[in-house]
């Protein structure tokens, strides 16, 4: 059975290594070895595990289309890169979260409420506290073994007695979201695993941050501000300029403008753009009691109108593939490091996508 070196080139002090089994991708061994390496989707449509190649051959397990033509010369998608020889990467781990042991643990339904048409937020306590980081997410563990990921609203926070705060969007033809919003109540008891995934925040800097969410994206974008304007902190940076873009298709798909009220409210340099990809300024959008802008188009467009040169930002993004991919892009192409450039993807479990798809072929 051939058995191949994974160098990191990236890591400090020392550079630290691991083995990567026949037919494993790089990712999964990582994490079997412990390893903390930015990841999110794990379908190789998101790009997040990308990493550059120093040296080595590898192939990949399924064809990917997260990078660009110039990326794939030198560039790797872990989670789907099998490896040919031994290879060296220009990656480090991610801070912390390595520190984090994942586990498995009961949790008990203590809330749900409808927050709008098609999202619905739940709210856990699981029976022993658990650490996590904000930004990070947890799995439903099935009776049949599948699992079910959902991003974590909430930062971490000493009086939250172990409460985790989901957004939970129906999905037509997605079993368990709809057995969430029309059959369990609360008292219901889950099996979890937590915590998991890279979308935290980094190392402290001065730059101006802009975050980016689609959909219910907006959940660990919320847990990430949490984190950042966390009154009594010694690491609070409510003093750095701040920009949340967050993208719907109608009016109607906005919800929680308190918890961003409060967020403005707690850094007064916090600027909100929400932004509508199916309606138009004609369709009368409700101004409500907080201070935004109102905006029209495509996530990354609408962005790029206000930062044309980003090589000055930090930006933190959250939502779908397909945004994610067209963001990363136009971000790229508009002079963002890549290293200061983390974001979160989120899709459907494989066999429900596989159901969704296949439904779809039926209608047509």
């Amino acid at each position: 059975m051939s058995v191949f070196k994974v160098v990191l080139a990236g890591s400090a002090p020392e550079q630290k290594s691991f083995e990567v089994l026949q037919n494993e991708t790089v990712l999964e061994a990582s994490r079997r070895a412990k390893l903390a390496l930015p990841y999110s989707c794990l379908s190789g449509r998101c790009g997040s595990c990308a990493a550059k190649v120093l040296s080595g051959r590898w192939r990949y397990a399924q064809e990917t289309s997260a990078l660009s033509a110039h990326e794939r010369v030198d560039h790797a998608l872990l989670c789907q890169a099998l490896p040919e020889t031994d290879l060296v990467l220009a990656l480090k781990e991610v801070e912390h979260v390595a520190e984090l042991p994942i586990v498995r643990c009961g949790a008990e339904l203590v809330e749900k409420h409808a927050l709008g048409i098609d999202v619905v937020r739940i709210l856990l306590r699981t029976d022993q506290p658990i650490r996590y980081l904000a930004g990070q997410y947890l799995e439903f563990v099935m009776e049949d073994g599948k699992k079910r990921p959902f991003s974590i609203a909430n930062a971490p926070a000493p009086d939250a007695h172990g409460l985790l705060e989901l957004h939970v969007r129906r999905v037509a033809g997605g079993g368990f979201t709809q057995t969430l919003f029309d059959v369990i109540q609360v008292g219901h008891r889950f099996e979890l695993d937590m915590p998991h995934g890279t979308f935290v925040a980094r190392a402290h800097s001065d730059r101006p941050l802009l975050f980016v969410a689609g959909g219910t994206g907006f959940a660990p974008i919320k847990a990430l501000l949490e984190r950042f304007l966390a009154p009594g902190q010694a690491d609070s940076q409510s003093f750095r300029p701040m920009h949340l873009y967050w993208g719907v298709r109608e009016a109607a798909d906005f919800y929680l403008r308190d918890a961003i009220a409060e967020f403005q409210f707690r850094n007064p340099a916090l600027r909100f753009s929400q932004v509508l990809s199916e309606s138009s300024p004609e369709g009368g959008l409700d101004t409500h009691a907080i201070e935004f802008l109102q905006r029209y188009g495509n996530l990354h467009d609408v962005v790029l109108n206000d930062y044309p040169n980003l090589t000055e930002h930090d930006v933190y993004m959250s939502g779908p593939p397909a945004m994610i991919s067209a963001c990363r892009q136009a971000f790229l192409a508009a002079q963002l490091p890549e290293d200061r450039l983390y974001f979160d993807s989120f899709d459907f479990a494989p066999d429900v996508l596989a159901a969704l798809i296949h439904a779809r072929q039926r209608a047509k």
